[in-house]
């Protein structure tokens, strides 16, 4: 029963993170909105995120210690892909960043083979070509070159691959424990968007003082709430569930993005758009399903 509950408690909570991950773009925004534009509401952002984790760090200061060092880089570069990933989204169409990002799958599944040397089933190498042509199809929609268009776009993508190095590192190397992780995954993202800010765009110097605490307020908010609790929630939970579940119920995230965007943001999706999104997804569930042996010995 209790077991049962427990997965039930994971479950919801995957759910939700995909949910909140679905509406990230309005904090981002609307900071953007507020005259930090690029990365500078992103810094923002995960500044406070690190400032708000850095109690529970010193608390757990002697299991960061102990933890591998390579898993440590590896959940800090995680939270540089995600940097990019939420400045992505100042610049580019939500649902669009968001697919370009769910391209994970197929990244993951060719560095797992051709750097980690991991054995590729046959349902992982038509992930990749199902992925690859939905990202064709997405991305000449409009009938030119399928290449990403603009900053965000390509931010998306590079995030991508960014991620599904972190998520090899951290597959390969015993995990950290949840705060640690969320801890370390801000810190990442922190340093990744004070590289980022100026490179994209100047300091801010036009924000008005009876804008400052608005900005403060959402820049709190957002990395306590998106940053801090959703991402040490979800690496309990994940940890709690088969990556098969906790992949396919992420993709709510993308459902949520798009609607919300669609209603709130005025940001619809072409026919052709669509059916590479679709694509894009069926990858990442034929990435995540559970694989039999030859045999009959089990899954993988």
């Amino acid at each position: 029963m209790e077991d049962g509950r427990t997965t039930a408690l994971a479950t919801l909570i995957v759910i939700v993170t995909g949910v909140l991950w679905g509406v990230y773009w309005l904090p981002v925004r609307r900071l953007a909105e507020l005259d930090l534009p690029g990365a500078w509401g992103t810094l923002a952002i995960v500044a406070a995120a690190t400032f708000l984790l850095t109690p529970l760090a010193i608390w757990r200061r002697r299991r960061l210690a102990r933890a591998d060092r390579l898993a440590m880089v590896s959940v800090a570069l995680g939270g540089t892909a995600f940097v990019l990933y939420s400045v992505g989204l100042v610049y580019g169409r939500v649902a669009i960043i968001i697919l370009l990002f769910f391209l994970t799958p197929v990244w993951s599944t060719l560095i797992g083979h051709y750097v980690m040397g991991w054995p590729t089933p046959r349902l992982r190498l038509a992930a990749i070509v199902v992925g690859i042509a939905g990202l064709a199809i997405m991305l000449g929609a409009d009938g030119g070159t399928p290449l990403p268009r603009g900053a965000g776009e390509w931010l998306a993508l590079i995030s991508g691959v960014l991620w599904s190095i972190a998520t090899t590192g951290i597959r390969s190397k015993a995990a950290l424990g949840p705060s640690e992780a969320a801890f370390v995954f801000a810190g990442g993202a922190f340093a990744g968007a004070l590289v980022l800010a100026p490179a994209l765009a100047p300091w801010p110097t036009g924000i008005a003082m009876q804008d400052l605490g608005q900005a403060v307020g959402w820049a709190v908010v957002a990395g306590g709430l998106w940053w801090g609790a959703s991402i040490a929630s979800l690496m309990w939970a994940t940890a709690r569930l088969e990556p098969a579940r906790v992949g396919i119920l992420l993709m709510t995230e993308v459902i949520v993005g798009a609607v919300s965007a669609a209603i709130l943001a005025g940001e619809h999706l072409g026919s052709l758009e669509i059916i590479g999104g679709a694509l894009v997804l069926c990858a990442g569930i034929l990435e995540v399903w559970p694989i039999r042996r030859r045999g009959g010995a089990g899954l993988v």
